[in-house]
């Protein structure tokens, strides 16, 4: 069965590399056409789907499925190996799982560094690996909250804030905990210099629309 999925996907990416030899453009619009298709076609097999079946199935199936998935997926990846290279963006954004960070870029690539947590909020350690990130080669660091985002929504209810107390007082100290970042040395001095942009913005989650904010 492997071998008959990595057979086709090879004379699929044979007929695309093929049929694209025009522009660079033209090459990364159909690439993301093409993916965004095959998450269509995904979406509908329920088999494979643990939104589907995923909650009629004992933990244990779960994590057999998950590694069943993984198997297929580290199949392709290995007969098609991925380029490395250094990103030049660092996105900051929730762990929600209806944010899919390739389709909000439209990068197929994943040419750039993810940092997901809940509610979008920073800690010491991240702050850190951020630092890294910009001292590695990052010239934009984008920091990013969601519409109908849970974490936000329990900071804002009373009853929520008492079961998930440490959650919406990291969202209390989101803005926080950005400016602290903004206030280190590294930081503040790229800045300073124009070798390092910040931006924030929101990500419309049923679209990926991202609406830059001040």
């Amino acid at each position: 069965m492997r071998r008959r999925w990595v057979g086709l996907l090879a004379g699929v990416s044979l007929a695309a590399l093929v049929g694209l030899a025009v522009s660079q453009k033209a090459q990364f619009v159909v690439g993301g056409a093409l993916v965004d298709a095959g998450y269509r076609m995904q979406d509908r097999l329920a088999r494979f789907d643990f939104q589907h079946t995923g909650h009629d199935m004992s933990a244990s199936a779960v994590w057999q499925e998950f590694m069943r998935q993984n198997d297929l997926a580290s199949g392709v990846r290995g007969v098609f190996p991925r380029s490395s290279y250094h990103p030049v963006v660092a996105m900051v954004a929730c762990m929600d799982a209806r944010l899919d960070t390739n389709e909000v870029t439209g990068d197929t690539r994943r040419y750039y560094y993810i940092l997901r947590t809940a509610g979008s909020v920073l800690s010491p350690r991240e702050e850190e690996m951020l630092e890294l990130a910009v001292r590695g080669g990052v010239r934009l660091v984008v920091f990013t909250t969601h519409t109908d985002c849970a974490a936000e929504r329990a900071a804002g209810d009373p009853a929520q804030r008492a079961l998930y107390p440490q959650l919406s007082a990291g969202v209390d100290e989101r803005e926080a905990r950005i400016r602290e970042f903004m206030a280190r040395p590294a930081i503040a001095e790229r800045v300073r210099r124009g070798e390092l942009m910040v931006r924030r913005a929101l990500i419309h989650t049923e679209t990926g629309r991202l609406t830059p904010r001040s």
